[in-house]
């Protein structure tokens, strides 16, 4: 069985992400990042997540980007919207998905996988520069500059199976997956016990995509 290192923030689109890698034959290890966010529930839920797919293994990197802040989910003196904004929102955390990716790299070329999965998607996240198709394809060919793996000829990929998808588009392909979204937590701002807000856009976006995929929400709110 092929080993595929899975970023698993603890979301709907992570969740469904980890599901579609086991789909394809994958023994899979989950990467989760803990810095410094606010919604710190999504670790627990990448736990949970990870465990009821039956990932081969789950890790949590503690890298502390409050020190630099510049985002409503680092700073806390920068309110979490509650409406959407134009361009790119201020929930966009300087470089994460590059420090995420870099760190799956990293463990993929101890662990000898080739395959890296990340629940990028650039329909309904289009205001975020690190979750287009161009800067997918630009780490992946950074990636196999820099890592002794691809360099002996063991290259890497990078599979952002979310990526042209809408939210309802995910929700259903996860359901037939059956991923427990009722597991994932996906707000901006959730209380220690999971709860969403229901005011921000992860909430707006997370309950139109059930509506539009005729889906009972399973998400508790405030």
């Amino acid at each position: 069985m092929k080993r595929a290192v899975v970023l698993l923030s603890g979301g709907l689109d992570s969740a469904t992400t980890l599901a579609i890698a086991r789909n394809q034959g994958f023994e899979c290890y989950c990467l989760s990042l803990d810095y410094g966010q606010r919604h710190r529930s999504e670790l627990l839920a990448a736990e949970r997540v990870a465990q009821s797919q039956g990932a081969a293994a789950q890790r949590t990197v503690k890298l502390d980007l409050t020190l630099f802040g510049g985002s409503a989910l680092t700073d806390a003196s920068i309110a979490v919207p509650d409406a959407p904004s134009d361009g790119i929102p201020i929930t966009y955390v300087p470089a994460r998905n590059t420090i995420m990716l870099s760190l799956a790299m990293a463990w993929a070329e101890v662990l000898g996988a080739q395959d890296i999965f990340i629940g990028a998607n650039a329909v309904d996240y289009s205001g975020y520069p690190d979750c287009r198709p161009e800067y997918i394809r630009a780490f992946q060919n950074m990636a196999n500059l820099a890592t002794r793996a691809a360099i002996e000829g063991a290259p890497t990929t990078i599979h952002a199976p979310l990526i042209d998808l809408t939210k309802a588009e995910i929700i259903r392909q996860g359901m037939a997956l059956g991923v427990d979204y009722a597991l994932t937590v996906s707000c901006y701002q959730a209380d220690e016990q999971g709860r969403a807000c229901g005011r921000c856009d992860s909430c707006r976006l997370r309950k139109l995509g059930f509506d539009q995929a005729e889906t009972p929400d399973p998400t508790p709110y405030l």
